[in-house]
């Protein structure tokens, strides 16, 4: 299974659909230590996305890296605090990352390095490292879990199944970590003791990818 423009366009719609769903979890999360506005801003940012993709006015998307690209592009314009430029220079880094028009839609190993640009891109942007209590803590062992399963000779399904898995417990991970970057960091030693709402969105993330990629396996080639 390689990463190509309905695989793309279906990652971002399932995104946007657990964005919706745990948009309450999110806010709690973030009421706690941060601005309780995570989830009402990554709602409002993918509901603007998914006007920009499936919107009646609409272009096509020339491949994957374009509907990844216009994602992070809108993200960036539309939501608000660190989520929006966060996430929006993760997406137009993936994008531009994979192959262009014309050209073979990335595999596996590929997609991988496309992940990796967007982990560059959030470390660099927001200067955060693991055990900052921030996406980087879910971000980081997703990326290990997948090319570790890359490299083991799986496909992009059971490779986003890892990374999915890995994300999620580097949420539930930064439950003991103190802040050290963003809002969260003003409150110290009390920010100990709950999971960081931006780590938790990255896992909605990557499980959405493996949720598509299981989906798109289980349907075949033509299906």
């Amino acid at each position: 299974m390689n990463v190509d423009t309905p695989l793309a366009l279906a990652w971002v719609r399932a995104i946007a659909a657990a964005v919706e769903q745990e948009q309450g979890r999110l806010t709690e999360l973030d009421s706690a230590i941060g601005d309780g506005d995570h989830g009402s801003n990554l709602r409002r940012g993918f509901t603007a996305v998914l006007t920009a993709l499936d919107g009646p006015d609409a272009p096509a998307p020339a491949g994957a890296g374009a509907v990844l690209t216009r994602t992070g592009t809108t993200l960036i314009s539309k939501v608000g605090g660190a989520s929006g430029p966060l996430y929006g220079k993760a997406f137009r880094a993936i994008g531009a990352a994979l192959p262009q028009p014309g050209e073979a839609p990335a595999g596996p190993a590929a997609f991988g390095e496309a992940l990796a640009a967007g982990l560059r891109a959030v470390r660099d942007l927001g200067r955060a490292e693991p055990g900052d209590k921030t996406i980087v803590d879910a971000w980081t062992p997703a990326l290990d879990a997948y090319r570790a399963a890359v490299t083991a000779g799986a496909g992009l399904p059971e490779a986003a199944g890892a990374a999915a898995g890995a994300a999620e417990r580097g949420a539930l991970d930064t439950v003991p970590l103190q802040a050290r970057k963003g809002r969260a960091s003003y409150l110290g030693p009390r920010s100990v003791g709950h999971q960081d709402p931006g780590a938790t969105s990255t896992a909605l993330l990557f499980r959405a990818l493996a949720d598509v990629t299981r989906a798109g396996a289980a349907r075949g080639p033509g299906d």
